[in-house]
């Protein structure tokens, strides 16, 4: 997975239309449907691939350039009903070089909107203001009913992202990930959009994709409600070529440290990550709990699973005074929980992730990667539901969740230690702890409810590693034959 400019793209968030007749130049509407755009992508990928040129002048606005302008208010698309949902356009930049089309559904007509630099309001000399009526829009965001926030927002190849509840944004969800963890990874991207309002705070959001070895077509029923955004989403994806690593229901984050990798940090505030954890409800009931890393070389994590329920990368830890961060609050970013619509068959959710010194640069990544392959002139199809939320378990079923991890030394020279708190044992319990380990040895195990603090219960274990290398660790909560936590996946010197 290669980087993402976190700067580049907060900004362009903050940057920022207006009834059809007041948009720009347009051309007449011509019919639209969701099997129209699913035969489109399906026409394309049978012709060779050919990739948007960036536009001339797209470079030249840089960081700076982007936040400085600002959309006009009145410019806003559908702010003819107030309180309702409202469309903002985000301009080109030296991050957003390509331009998509951009189209307004209604009754089954498409009309497409044309770009005018008069959207923006910019200082003098501003780059934006440069761009021609030819320039075209890099994306779009959904704005509320007060205008003065967005709750969707797509820009960037196949990019697109919601806040958590408390309108802070953090990690991204992407259409697709093809050969993320190989070293030759591709970012097809939306060239269209259609728009369709459908209702306060709603809206359908149909996207043709196109990439060098794949198409496809995408439709995003989105809606705003009080536990945070909610996607349906529907997919029918045309390979050109055989490709090597498919990801469906693609998300990416940021990880650089927290309490148990304190070394990595350079910055003053304790934790700095979007996520902090894997989650993967499995077809069985299990709850599977991989806290995530920043490790020393690229690393690749594999669960091999048949019609898992859900997964999803949590910000579990939602304590201030675990980041300290007044300014763009960590523990506010969302969580996001992919639930498929129908059963996927066998595959593995894959969690990819690189080193990184830096909060600007995403470096984690997760996915379902189907076990059947992906071959040129298959069609494959996808359906699944996407939730924005603030939630911390959405896969635990009742039981005992990670609460926190911390590492240090072991009593034993050369040892580890590593040290997992649960929420939500039972006071009085006392639980059964099942452990292993691979690329080492256990030398102790132990547990204990910690004193004055309800419901956590602290699992010690201290380890030896074969050698220099990483090692795995497996652990849950028992009681007798039941699970009564997560099922934990920690890598040890990653």
């Amino acid at each position: 997975m290669s980087p993402i400019d976190r700067r580049a793209m907060i900004a362009a968030s903050g940057a920022a239309l207006l009834l059809p007749s007041a948009l720009g130049a347009q051309t007449r509407p011509t019919p639209f449907s969701w099997e129209r755009l699913v035969a489109q992508a399906q026409q394309l990928a049978r012709a060779p691939y050919k990739e948007t040129p960036p536009y001339p002048g797209a470079a030249k606005v840089d960081y700076d350039a982007l936040h400085a302008a600002r959309f006009r208010d009145e410019r806003t698309l559908w702010n003819d009903l107030p309180g309702d949902t409202g469309i903002r356009f985000f301009p080109l930049s030296a991050t957003a070089p390509q331009p998509v089309q951009i189209a307004i559904v209604e009754r089954g007509q498409a009309r497409p909107l044309g770009y005018d630099p008069a959207m923006f309001d910019t200082p003098a000399g501003n780059a934006v203001a440069a761009l021609g009526k030819d320039a075209g829009f890099a994306g779009f965001r959904v704005m509320n009913a007060a205008r003065d926030g967005d709750w969707l927002s797509f820009l960037g190849a196949s990019y697109f992202r919601a806040p958590s509840p408390q309108k802070q944004f953090g990690l991204s969800a992407r259409a697709i990930a093809i050969n993320t963890s190989l070293g030759k990874e591709e970012f097809p991207r939306f060239t269209h959009f259609w728009l369709e309002r459908t209702g306060d705070s709603s809206v359908t959001i149909h996207a043709l994709m196109d990439g060098a070895s794949i198409t496809g077509a995408y439709r995003f029923v989105s809606s705003l409600g009080p536990d945070g955004v909610r996607q349906d989403v529907t997919a029918a994806l045309f390979p050109r070529r055989a490709i090597e690593e498919l990801g469906l229901m693609p998300m990416t984050s940021m990880f650089w440290y927290d309490q148990a990798n304190r070394t990595q940090g350079t910055d003053w505030r304790p934790e700095i990550h979007d996520s902090d954890l894997l989650s993967i409800a499995s077809a069985d009931g299990t709850a599977h709990a991989r806290p995530l890393v920043n490790p020393s070389v690229p690393l690749v994590s594999a669960f091999a699973e048949r019609d898992p329920k859900a997964f999803g990368l949590l910000q579990r830890d939602r304590d201030f005074d675990h980041y300290q961060d007044d300014g763009v609050y960590y523990d506010r970013r969302p969580s996001l929980w992919a639930t498929p619509a129908a059963p996927l068959g066998a595959g593995e959710v894959r969690l990819y992730a690189f080193p990184t010194d830096s909060e600007y640069t995403d470096n984690v990544a997760a996915y379902w990667t189907p076990a059947a392959p992906a071959t040129a002139g298959r069609r494959i199809d996808a359906s699944y539901r996407l939730d924005w939320s603030a939630a911390r378990t959405p896969a635990s079923n009742g039981i005992a969740i990670v609460d926190n991890v911390w590492r240090g030394r072991g009593d034993t020279e050369g040892s580890d230690r590593l040290v997992i708190d649960f929420a939500g044992v039972a006071e009085g319990s006392k639980p059964d702890i099942w452990s292993d380990m691979k690329g080492g040895a256990l030398l102790k195990t132990a547990g204990y409810h910690v004193l004055g603090k309800a419901g956590l219960y602290r699992v010690i274990l201290d380890l030896r590693r074969d050698g220099a290398g990483s090692a795995d660790i497996r652990l849950q909560l028992r009681s007798g034959d039941r699970a009564i936590s997560e099922y934990v996946h920690y890598p040890v010197g990653a």
